[in-house]
């Protein structure tokens, strides 16, 4: 199916499948048909198969077989379009440098015809051994489309391209091998093969010259070939870690251990000296600080291992992008999730997936798939006008190394855009750009405002059908090829990265597990269509801001040395559209600059939802492959602690469940040694899509016309593909928490996989964060929501991943924090009243304190600063920043965490389950005009009523001091401070109730009312206009008047 030639639809279930035409024909830019040479004229020809002859098997290059040879015996012998070397074709002569390809020489084996009937008969066995029998109609086992699953061989490499163009195959044709692409494996570094042999060997001789050289044994020889600098730093490392430096780092470790044995210290003082006229108040705050020490340990240690990284991308260049030979970085598919139109705009997603479209690497290797959760057809229009405008969008980005390239974004920079360009045509084609997405924002406006009134009959497409998603919860599966093999040219004629849009079916009486779900659905139909090693997920508000960032993240996961145990490489969060101040902490700077820091020098970041490149054999559920083994120790055995010798485990290559344990393995142990009742099980009945599961180094299965791809991409989305399958339990994104991201990154470590975090100086991903208080309050609340879910779970880090011993112990003690920080906010709230409670009852939480005493609430106090500098000292975060962080802390804890606690007790005990909404991602025509607005929900109680509780016990407290005299002043300081750390706290969050108001300062108006609450109370008590009579004291004298 040629791109953009209609709408394939349809239901596996109920055996349904349609294409609905466009009423607009592709517009094809040249003629590519293939059936003229571009160099002659002359017609191109067929093969003695009876083929069309095809020259380069990397872009189809349309040439006849003269000019084909003549290039090779006295031209270049680099195809003209793509400059890869021309391969010797059967039939061809030989020319230099032929020698050096690793096909088959067919002069010796011209005469070696094998046997049809024999072949057909091999055929047939593989395919009766291999095929999976899941209630496919007759038809289908007549044609033999499928491919054997477990079959001896190996499956041969194709493109991670899937073709889209010519027919559908028929029977045993299928398509000609000519529209497939081959992929290039990685470069093979195993142990025993010949290529690491030669390098280790090499490896060894140049570290042999260079001792030699230093003893002054060996002169040193005049480099004569200029290319072998370019060769060993491509053998280099792809990328380093960058320790903390130790004057900065050692500091904080000894503060931490101090602040430890304060911290002891302090509370085994607190629990020897209670207050006896208090003691409700006094174990309160007990509870409440060891409470508060435990938490803090669990988010203090897991940083103490603190690391930075550098990548080295023009080393990834010279390994993996030779001139004159095919480019061999991985392909990678990107994934990008939406719901709702109205809360995530078309134009932003637009600029997401345009982006996408224009980023820094080869276009045969991107596959960009969007996933329409909410199947409107808004967004299907608005994915088919992006498409068109990425055809001019695209080279303009490249001619020029336009960043960022999300085209709202780019155009609406306050920087000088003139800088480092040197193209005198740059100007005007900037304009002519500008002014075509100008145009472009007016068609999506247009598309919006027409959305807003949905007819009584439904959508109708322009051909007259209804739109298949008229009814968002009972729809079939849905998939568009925009941009592809045929009609994917930009306005120059160059070829496009891939687009693809989903929408999966839905049905009523199916579970579809939200984000989840929708994203299994992605990786299932990018598995069947294009099947690349690595996926990039994105929301649809993060756009590219670096078109280098699929590069940064291949220099971890194409790495020989570290490559083959990294599960993802996450990538920080940063946002666009934020106040200066950030007074609602919407960057989280602490978390991504210094606890993903953190995690990353133990076992790697934990996955936060977005802008994560994984590999897909991760998320298939298989182990990381086994290093080799250390020595074991030889003893005699009577030392508990040294040498003791353990029994080893067998190593299976699958578990009781059927699930793989080790990539490491070939391909063919795996087919052997996996039944097809446990591929059922884990992967679904879909034999195309468990073929691809199969191939590590990814390519699409052989054999498969683009109608059985389409077909299969249908029945791999349909409602009931993951029942009695492991998706969501042990592959995929996991489902059980609406925050499937901590699921998913959790049961990836406890395989034993390590994730990396990369943070290049121009930030990869951007996005945007809800400004607006109500809105910051509710996704925090999510959040926390989804911790609550995890920590009742079967996958709760307490108990969850012990067995393999695979997951370190300060990794644990991160996840482990991550699900139980929501259940801070009730101490939290408790210790915020506890302030108020003290002042208005003229009691405290401790009793006096002798000068001794003192030193350690000093120490304490002293610890925490000098905790807090040395670690913005390494990590570079500002104390602005922390500060923010310190004050949300608060505001969100004893408000969204108290509820989110309270709805995961509901939902657990009395099955009362909550739905979320999605974050609006519409911004203000004004300048952080939302960030003033005022929405009113739930959330706000709490904190407003801890605030003026705070506020009317501050008053009170002084007006009784006032009453009382100067002995009431000093118990009173300790009661003050208490409650001005409260109220120091909730300050931002009184500045979001206050709203924009006359722009009169918050703290003017919290000082107004302090101050004349406090005069009015003393002009009550004083009353200077009532005479006063004094009188004999009835209580001291005793006598009855």
């Amino acid at each position: 199916m040629e791109a953009s030639a209609g709408l394939v639809a349809g239901s596996h279930n109920r055996n349904e499948l349609v294409v609905i035409h466009n009423h607009e024909e592709p517009k094809p830019l040249k003629n590519l048909d293939g059936q003229f040479c571009e160099i002659c004229g002359d017609q191109i020809g067929l093969t003695v198969d009876g083929d069309l002859f095809v020259a380069c098997n990397e872009c189809g290059f349309p040439a006849c077989r003269p000019c084909y040879e003549y290039e090779r015996r006295e031209g270049t012998q680099n195809c003209p379009q793509c400059k890869t070397r021309y391969k010797r074709l059967r039939g061809s002569p030989r020319v230099e440098g032929d020698e050096d390809e690793e096909d088959i020489d067919d002069i010796e084996y011209e005469f070696n015809i094998e046997d049809e009937h024999e072949k057909q008969k091999q055929s047939a066995e593989a395919m009766a051994y291999g095929k999976m029998s899941y209630g496919r109609g007759p038809e289908d086992d007549e044609n033999g489309r499928f491919p054997p699953v477990i079959a001896g061989g190996h499956s041969r490499h194709v493109s991670g391209e899937f073709p889209v163009g010519g027919g559908y195959g028929n029977g045993e044709h299928g398509m000609p091998s000519s529209l497939h692409k081959r992929v290039h494996p990685y470069p093979s570094s195993e142990a025993g093969s010949e290529r690491w042999d030669d390098k280790k060997e090499g490896g060894w001789r140049e570290r042999m010259d260079d001792w030699k050289l230093q003893q002054g044994n060996l002169g040193q020889e005049p480099d004569d070939d200029p290319e072998m600098g370019m060769i060993d730093e491509a053998r280099q490392p792809l990328s380093r870690k960058v320790p903390i430096a130790s004057s900065k780092i050692n500091p904080y470790r000894m503060v931490i251990v101090a602040r430890l044995v304060i911290l002891a210290v302090f509370l085994r003082y607190r629990l020897l000296n209670p207050v006896h006229d208090a003691l409700g108040l006094w174990l309160t705050s007990v509870i409440c600080e060891i409470w508060f020490a435990v938490s803090w340990i669990l988010d203090q240690f897991p940083k103490w291992f603190p690391i930075d990284r550098e990548t080295y991308l023009d080393r990834l260049s010279l390994r993996y992008e030779r001139e004159g030979e095919p480019n061999m970085l991985a392909p990678v598919d990107v994934f990008v999730s939406t719901v709702d139109p109205m809360k995530e705009p078309p134009l932003v997603t637009a600029n997401t997936v345009l982006s996408i479209l224009a980023m820094d690497y080869p276009v045969e290797k991107i596959s960009c798939y969007v996933s329409d959760d909410g199947a409107s057809m808004l967004t299907f229009d608005s994915l088919s006008e992006t498409a068109e405008f990425a055809r001019k969008w695209v080279p303009f980005c490249k001619k020029f190394s336009i960043e960022p390239r999300a085209p709202e974004m780019y155009f609406t920079l306050k920087i000088d855009y003139l800088k480092d360009k040197v193209q005198p045509t740059f100007v005007k084609e900037r304009r002519a750009m500008k002014r075509e997405y100008e145009e472009f924002k007016v068609r999506i406006n247009a598309l919006v405002a027409k959305a807003s009134k949905v007819p009584l009959e439904g959508w109708i497409m322009p051909d007259g059908t209804p739109w298949p998603g008229n009814n968002t919860k009972d729809h079939p599966g849905m998939i568009q090829v925009f941009l592809g093999h045929s009609g994917g040219f930009d306005v120059e004629g160059h070829e496009l990265p891939r687009l693809v849009y989903v929408s999966r079916e839905k049905r009523p009486g199916f579970q579809h597990h939200k984000k989840a779900g929708a994203m299994n659905a992605l990786v299932r139909v990018a598995g069947v269509l294009t099947n690349a090693p690595f996926m990039l997920n994105l929301d649809c508000d993060h756009y590219v801001n670096n078109s280098k960032a699929v590069r940064e993240a291949m220099c971890f996961l194409m790495d020989p040395q570290i490559g083959k145990k990294v599960c993802y490489v996450q990538f920080p969060q940063r946002f666009d559209g934020i106040d200066r101040h950030d007074r609602y902490a919407n960057r989280n700077t602490v978390f991504f600059d210094i606890n993903m820091k953190g995690l990353d020098g133990i076992q790697g970041p934990v996955y936060v939802g977005t802008g994560c490149v994984f590999k897909r054999q991760a998320l298939y559920g298989y182990e990381p492959p086994k290093g080799p083994k250390r020595p074991k120790m030889i003893s005699c055995g009577c030392c508990p602690c040294f040498g003791r010798r353990r029994k080893n485990k067998k190593f299976s290559k699958h578990e009781s469940n059927g699930e793989i344990a080790a990539l490491g393995g070939a391909d063919g142990d795996k087919e052997h040694l996996m039944s097809e009742m446990n591929f059922e099980k884990k992967f679904g009945q879909s034999s195309i899509f468990v073929t691809s599961t199969l191939m590590e180094d990814g390519g699409v299965p052989p054999s498969s016309s683009p109608a059985v791809l389409l077909k299969e991409a249908i029945h791999v989305i349909s409602c009931g593909y993951e029942d009695k399958t492991e998706w969501g339990t042990e592959l995929g994104w996991i489902y059980g928490s609406i925050t499937e991201d901590i699921l998913t990154g959790f049961k990836m470590h406890c395989r034993g996989w390590r994730s990396i975090y990369c943070m290049p100086k121009r930030a990869a991903f951007k996005g945007s964060a809800p400004i607006n208080l109500s809105d910051r309050l509710n996704q925090v609340l999510r959040w926390a929501l989804g911790s609550v879910e995890i920590f009742f779970s079967r996958h709760s880090p307490l108990w969850y991943g012990y067995k393999g011993g695979k997951l370190k112990w300060l990794e644990r003690f991160a996840y482990a924090n991550t699900t139980i920080y929501p259940f801070t906010s009730i101490p939290l709230l408790a210790y915020c009243i506890l302030p108020a409670i003290c002042l208005l009852t003229d009691k405290f939480i401790m009793p006096p304190i002798s000068t001794f005493a003192s030193l350690f609430f000093i120490a304490l106090f002293m610890s925490i600063i000098a905790t807090g500098i040395l670690e913005l000292r390494w990590s570079g975060v500002s104390i602005e920043e922390w500060w923010r962080n310190e004050q949300f802390w608060v505001i969100g804890g004893i408000s969204a965490h108290l509820f989110a606690v309270v709805q995961g007790l509901l939902k657990i005990l009395a099955g009362i389950d909550t739905n979320f909404t999605v974050t609006s991602k519409a911004t203000d025509d004004d300048d952080f005009g939302e960030l003033y607005a005022f929405k009113w929900t739930t959330l706000l109680i709490p904190p407003t009523t801890v605030l003026i509780i705070n506020i009317v016990g501050v008053v009170a407290g002084i007006s009784d001091a006032i009453n009382n005299g100067y002995q009431s002043w000093g118990p009173l300081f300790g009661k003050l401070f208490f409650s001005f750390w409260v109220i120091v706290h909730l300050y931002p969050f009184l500045k979001g109730l206050m709203g924009r108001q006359n722009r009169t300062p918050t703290i003017v108006v919290i000082w107004s009312v302090l101050l004349a609450s406090i005069f009015s109370l003393l002009w009550v008590r004083i009353d200077p206009f009532v005479l006063k009579t004094k009188g004999p004291d009835t209580s001291m004298c005793g006598i009855n008047c």
